[in-house]
């Protein structure tokens, strides 16, 4: 009962904390005079009295539905009308649309701070499709939350609730699916809102794969420990929600714990792989899909204009860890049912 009310506690913080004010925007392409002159414009001469109902009128019942007002279709637009006059003069694609750090509570607003140490996240354009504000990254979002779905169903049929992981695993697997989801609701529309909760969802996904780890490699033997640890990571999960959320949405801060707990995870998989894989050699589809999830990781380095305006570089992460999610639930079914047959062994002796 204590674990449920800390998890119903900990997602209204969630839900309250994606429900904060966000962080001002601003990049090269925001602060470019032709753009912001050609927005102003546009907003001037479409989004107010009889332009604006016009506007709404003849918009798709599916824009309107997603969210989709006459200032995006303004910034679209002249995003669009910024990038065709930089590739003609011959300059590099600007980004658009980043966020710059504001006041506790993301209530700042101005001008981007080029002396800030941490740099936040542009966007390169994107060509829509439909609703659809970044088309590669949620499509391979939701085949990765597909991916997960099947693997959750193809675990619960191959494992019996009695396996000692099993609450751990479908627990993580039910993490992982909303995190996708959340992915997929973000690349799809980007909104203040929907980035917080992809934000914090994947934050969850990642302290949980510690988590998982925990119970493998340490909490069957010592379940007074992973109680604690298990209160840890939920107490850490909170307060990190609450900084980015009350304090200061900083984007440096959050990829750095994220890595940080990253790292931690993969090497701490690695040590148990390397000791436990003559005994058990199921174990190398563990190593194998946290290698190369860090090796397809090194993809968001790159940094370039989407490929047709499609495809960029965190689209084809997204792409890669498809696989990936396959093989690791794989070892999860393999160890859940082992850990299973060993239990029955040694009650048998």
């Amino acid at each position: 009962r204590a674990a449920m009310a800390a998890r119903a506690a900990l997602l209204l913080l969630l839900l309250m904390a994606a429900a904060a004010p966000g962080p001002a925007r601003g990049s090269q392409g925001d602060r470019e005079p032709l753009y912001r002159e050609c927005l102003s414009r546009c907003e001037r001469q479409n989004c107010s009295g009889a332009a604006l109902r016009h506007f709404r009128a003849r918009q798709p019942l599916y824009m309107g539905l997603t969210g989709w007002t006459c200032r995006d279709e303004c910034k679209y637009e002249c995003m669009w009308l910024t990038v065709r006059l930089y590739q003609q003069g011959g300059h590099r694609v600007p980004q658009f649309h980043g966020k710059v750090r504001g006041a506790p509570g993301g209530a700042g607003r101005g001008p981007p701070v080029p002396s800030d140490p941490h740099p936040v996240p542009s966007q390169w354009p994107f060509s829509r499709f439909l609703f659809f504000q970044e088309p590669a990254s949620a499509f391979a979002s939701f085949l990765n939350g597909l991916a997960s779905l099947v693997m959750l169903l193809r675990y619960r049929a191959a494992v019996p609730p009695a396996a000692p992981t099993y609450p751990t695993c479908v627990a993580f697997a039910w993490v992982s699916l909303n995190a996708w989801f959340w992915s997929t609701v973000f690349h799809t529309r980007d909104t203040a809102l929907t980035e917080k909760l992809d934000y914090f969802c994947a934050s969850a996904v990642v302290l949980h794969s510690v988590y998982l780890c925990c119970v493998r490699t340490l909490g069957l033997q010592r379940p007074a420990l992973i109680s604690i640890f298990r209160a840890f990571l939920l107490l850490f999960l909170a307060a990190h929600i609450s900084y980015l959320s009350l304090v200061r949405f900083d984007y440096g801060y959050n990829l750095v714990a994220n890595a940080a707990a990253g790292m931690l995870t993969v090497a701490w998989w690695l040590r148990w792989c390397l000791r436990q894989g003559r005994r058990l050699p199921h174990v190398w589809k563990c190593a194998a899909a946290v290698l190369l999830l860090q090796a397809l990781a090194l993809l968001e380095l790159l940094d370039f204009p989407p490929l047709l305006w499609v495809l960029d570089a965190h689209a084809l992460w997204h792409i890669g860890t498809i696989p990936l999610n396959v093989l690791f639930y794989s070892f999860l079914v393999d160890d859940s049912l082992y850990l299973l047959k060993a239990n029955s062994d040694l009650f048998k002796v």
